[in-house]
């Protein structure tokens, strides 16, 4: 059966773009600065100009002068929608969520201000997309849709919690455990990007997109993804739980900074894909400069960073106390006694190499020796008890703490610490690869 009809090109087009034209007449026709653009609206605008974007695709409008500005405006209305339904979900979720007080009240402050400017940059590009349906002669409808139809989520209501799993799921200990360190190596990776004073534009403009740009973000939100999923099928999470309340602040954690990666995104990708002067044909640049008249780039790119990179750090450095916390109150822990580094002891490398072992799986170990204790994950402690291992002249020390790094421990000590009788570096084994 044929999947082609008679219908020409232009009555398609008009097919479909009348939902997102009827989208975009509502939105002309509303008087007030103040009215918040409600997730439903922003999911009508994002499924319609999606419609219509790939039908403009498929028909080459990305090739063809006349039809190239109506695609690129449909691709702009797109990914305007998806960054404002995101920062509409923060919002709208952001009571509900258990992050403690430091960054609260001006968080909210300048999440609503960031929403209101980006909402504003798709407002203005509303009247040019009307007028250039109307030059292309496609038909507009007479009316934009009613106020009812778009309302708000919420409402005076909120169901009761009246479901509870008391059966706890296998291995909960575990998955936490696995979850809590996923993200700990999530937020030691995203660090590159933290930074304290809001960056000026010129700053900007020399960080995206060559040290921050939408693939790298995308990669950060889809790694955070996977672990928010994880956890939501291997952990039980109960009202009634005492573990609770911990639990509610490490997922909120992931969701509030997944949310904001997808805003940061969805601006990095039409910064970079729309607005971003790569050297396409004369066509193309003109098209990017007539965005750019429209839409003011340097204001969503200064959002993009100063708000989405700025709090997507704040809420991954407040994670990792909680990350810790989950991880020290669910791991399994165990003892083990092994041998010191021969000839030299513990000095720089061995102690380097013991800390980064006790940081990669971010559980508590103490290196126990004689009465003593000492921190682990410190190179300052371990060469502290390097000394008196000298001094004492003790062979045999015990680590105690989390079993997954000593595992790795008992594996590092048999391969002398990674160290010769010289005291030069050795190939470590495999399992020990992410030491390198």
């Amino acid at each position: 059966m044929s999947l082609t009809c008679d219908i020409s090109f232009k009555e398609k087009a008009n097919i479909f773009s009348f939902e997102y034209l009827k989208c975009l007449m509502f939105i002309n026709n509303i008087e007030s600065d103040d009215y918040l653009f409600t997730k439903k609206l922003y999911s009508k605008l994002i499924t319609t100009s999606h419609i219509l974007e790939d039908f403009l695709d498929f028909h080459g409008a990305k090739k063809n002068k006349e039809w190239v500005f109506y695609r690129e405006l449909s691709a702009s209305i797109r990914h305007l929608s998806l960054a404002c339904y995101s920062q509409r979900h923060v919002l709208n979720r952001f009571k509900f969520y258990s992050l403690g007080n430091e960054h609260r009240d001006m968080f909210k402050v300048e999440a609503l201000d960031t929403l209101r400017i980006i909402q504003d940059s798709l407002k203005l590009a509303v009247p040019v997309i009307l007028e250039e349906a109307k030059r292309l002669d496609i038909t507009i409808p007479k009316t934009g849709y009613d106020l009812t139809y778009f309302p708000g989520i919420s409402s005076t209501q909120h169901l009761d919690h009246n479901i509870d799993d008391y059966n706890a799921k296998d291995n909960q200990k575990e998955n936490l455990t696995r979850i809590a360190s996923e993200f700990l190596e999530v937020i030691k990776d995203f660090e590159q990007f933290s930074f304290y004073e809001r960056y000026d534009l010129k700053k900007i403009n020399k960080l995206v997109p060559g040290k921050i740009n939408e693939v790298i973000v995308r990669n950060y939100e889809m790694r955070i993804h996977n672990i928010q999923s994880s956890f939501d099928s291997y952990v039980v999470n109960t009202e009634s739980s005492s573990e609770n309340i911990i639990l509610d602040e490490l997922r909120s954690h992931f969701s509030i900074v997944f949310h904001i990666l997808q805003v940061m995104g969805r601006l990095l990708h039409f910064y970079e894909r729309h607005l971003y002067d790569v050297g396409f044909k004369d066509v193309y640049k003109s098209i990017s400069v007539s965005l750019s008249e429209l839409i003011d780039r340097d204001l969503l790119l200064d959002r993009a960073v100063n708000f989405c990179l700025f709090y997507a750090a704040k809420f991954l450095s407040s994670g990792k106390e909680v990350a810790f916390r989950i991880i020290n109150e669910n791991m399994e822990t165990s003892t083990i006694n092994v041998g010191i580094p021969k000839d030299r002891g513990f000095h720089s490398r061995p102690s380097l190499l013991v800390a980064k072992i006790v940081q990669h799986y971010g559980g508590e170990v103490k290196l126990q020796v004689g009465e003593d204790s000492f921190d682990a994950s410190s190179v300052l402690d371990i060469q502290w008890a390097g000394g008196k291992i000298k001094k004492e002249e003790i062979e045999i020390v015990a680590f105690t703490g989390d079993s997954r790094a000593l595992n790795d421990l008992v594996i590092l000590a048999n391969v002398n610490y990674g160290e010769d009788h010289m005291g030069k570096g050795i190939p470590l084994p495999n399992e020990l690869s992410y030491l390198s």
